[in-house]
């Protein structure tokens, strides 16, 4: 259960001991990689029973995201996080809600399928591509940090993928750039 290389490369930019929000955590990939490193992680799924088992000093939420409303809230507002992570998932109209996540700050860490993947296996349903560019177009008031689009050899895949970083309020101290070089 090996997390993936690109949240690997971009966890930097998550403070030290933060929250981590794992969105469709899975088998809890992610959870377990930033619960190792001394992170307050949150999965959320609609079946969250293997990630409990691998790793139980994570939080988990067990719902259907898809179709019920976001239970992670307070005050009809959505819980906030110094990182949202979701890997090989798209529900487009959760986008809003993802983004409204993040703390000041936060990071967001984006991976999955696009448009192409069709011509190598599944995801193949247009549903479940994203269109070129589509991650950028979501980020748009956050500050990008990285983003790839294009073919992976192993296994074969066409991703796309973002790290970026929401800023912070008026007055706060503003981002550090070394926090976000390569």
């Amino acid at each position: 259960m090996t997390a993936s290389a690109w949240v690997i490369r971009w966890a930097h930019l998550v403070p030290p001991g933060g929250t981590v929000l794992d969105v469709a955590c899975g088998g809890g990939r992610h959870a377990q990689w930033f619960a190792q490193r001394g992170y307050e992680v949150t999965g959320i799924d609609r079946d969250t029973a293997r990630a409990q088992q691998a790793v139980p000093e994570a939080r988990y939420v067990c719902a259907d995201i898809e179709a019920h409303t976001w239970p992670l809230v307070s005050e009809d507002q959505p819980l906030s996080f110094d990182a949202v992570v979701v890997t090989n998932y798209l529900w487009r109209p959760l986008m809003p809600t993802l983004l409204g996540s993040l703390a000041e700050g936060g990071v967001l860490l984006y991976e999955t399928f696009t448009v192409g993947n069709e011509s190598v296996g599944k995801p193949s349903r247009p549903d479940f591509l994203l269109q070129p560019g589509e991650l950028l177009h979501h980020c748009q008031g956050l500050h990008v940090v990285a983003y790839e689009n294009g073919y992976l050899d192993h296994p074969p895949r066409f991703v796309q993928r973002i790290a970026a970083v929401r800023p912070r309020g008026p007055g706060a101290t503003p981002l550090n750039p070394k926090r976000y070089s390569l």
